[in-house]
C-alpha cells in the first residue's frame, strides 16, 4: 500500500489481467486515490460481477479525499455497480463516472493532468 499527501498516481499501461501504476507496480486490479492506492481485494468485500461492487469498496476512495470516483465495469462491462454505491457517492458529493476500463484508464489520467482529487477501481478483465 502507497499513501502520501498529494496528486493521484498515474496508470502507466494496462492489458488484459495487468496493470502498471506509477509507484506501485504491477498487479492485476487496483483502488487508487490521491497520493497512493493498493491492489484491489474483491473478496474483502465480497464483489462479484453479478453482484456488483458494494459501497464498502469506494469508502476507502472517500476517506482518503477523492472528489471525483472513476468506477470501471471491466474490459468487457461484465462487472456491475450496486446503486447504492453510487448512492453513497452522491450522498458524499462526489463526481461518480461508470465505464469500461479502457476509457475509465484514460479518464482517470486526464482528471489528474487537471489537478482533480481523482481515484477509482480498475478492473483489468471482463
Amino acid at each position: 500500500m502507497k499513501e502520501a499527501e498529494g496528486s493521484s498516481l498515474r496508470i502507466l499501461s494496462s492489458g488484459w489481467g495487468k496493470t502498471e501504476v506509477e509507484n506501485l507496480g504491477r498487479g492485476k486490479d487496483f483502488k487508487l486515490w490521491p497520493g497512493g492506492g493498493r491492489n484491489w481485494d474483491w473478496s474483502e468485500y465480497g464483489t462479484e460481477h453479478r453482484s456488483g461492487v458494494p459501497p464498502a469498496e469506494v469508502e476507502e476512495l472517500v476517506a482518503h479525499g477523492s472528489r471525483v470516483v472513476i468506477l470501471t465495469t471491466g474490459r468487457l462491462n461484465r462487472l456491475k455497480i450496486q446503486e447504492t454505491t453510487l448512492e453513497y457517492l452522491k450522498e458524499k458529493g462526489v463526481e461518480v463516472v461508470v465505464v469500461r476500463t479502457g476509457n475509465g484508464i484514460k479518464r482517470y489520467n486526464e482528471y489528474i493532468n487537471k489537478g482533480f482529487k481523482v481515484g477509482g477501481l480498475f478492473h483489468s478483465t471482463c
